[in-house]
């Protein structure tokens, strides 16, 4: 009798290491929901000739350097579960021209990082067109898993959000760091 009852036991462990394990690497049921894209090459900034800038903060011709081409803001972030939320954003065009064949691409990283991390939410969206002071606001949800949530945990709560703005004729990336937890 206690051969059944030690072998049962050891069949329970090993079930529950095993659920265990794939809730810490968010695999099987505990998997995140992801954005629904794979986004193989994240686009980095890069800067045109005409809005080049010196090291002192002057553009390429000497005079005060200019506004940035886009803005980028987070207007709300709502709650819909554990590891779930629903955040707006909006994207702004500050240019005096219209910007042509706009995507957004976003990263979230675990940790206060400017050099990148464990990426626990990655997601694109197509604007299309801005015209020149013209903004977009968009809803989007980052579900993660339960072990991209404790990667936040263990990074004491901080996140940093990298987002660039492709455009038909730059790419401007934005960087943020927020303690989330």
């Amino acid at each position: 009798m206690n051969g059944k009852l030690l072998a049962v036991g050891g069949v329970a462990v090993l079930l529950l290491a095993g659920v265990g394990g794939a809730f810490v690497a968010g695999l099987g049921p505990f998997q995140a929901e992801s954005s629904g894209e794979d986004i193989s090459e994240f686009p980095t900034e890069t800067a045109p000739d005409d809005t080049a800038t010196a090291d002192d903060g002057s553009d390429a011709d000497g005079g005060a350097a200019s506004t940035p081409p886009f803005a980028f803001t987070v207007d709300a972030i709502e709650e819909c579960g554990r590891t779930c939320r629903d955040v707006t954003s909006t994207l702004t065009n500050q240019q005096n021209s219209t910007a042509e064949d706009i995507t957004v691409y976003t990263r979230i990283y675990a940790g206060n990082t400017t050099d990148g991390g464990d990426v626990v939410w990655e997601g694109s969206e197509g604007v299309g067109t801005l015209e020149a002071e013209e903004s977009y606001t968009t809803t989007r949800r980052v579900d993660l898993s339960f072990g991209d949530a404790y990667a936040i945990e263990r990074a004491d709560g901080w996140i940093t959000v990298r987002t660039t703005v492709e455009t038909a004729d730059r790419s401007v990336t934005l960087s943020d760091q927020r303690k989330v937890a």
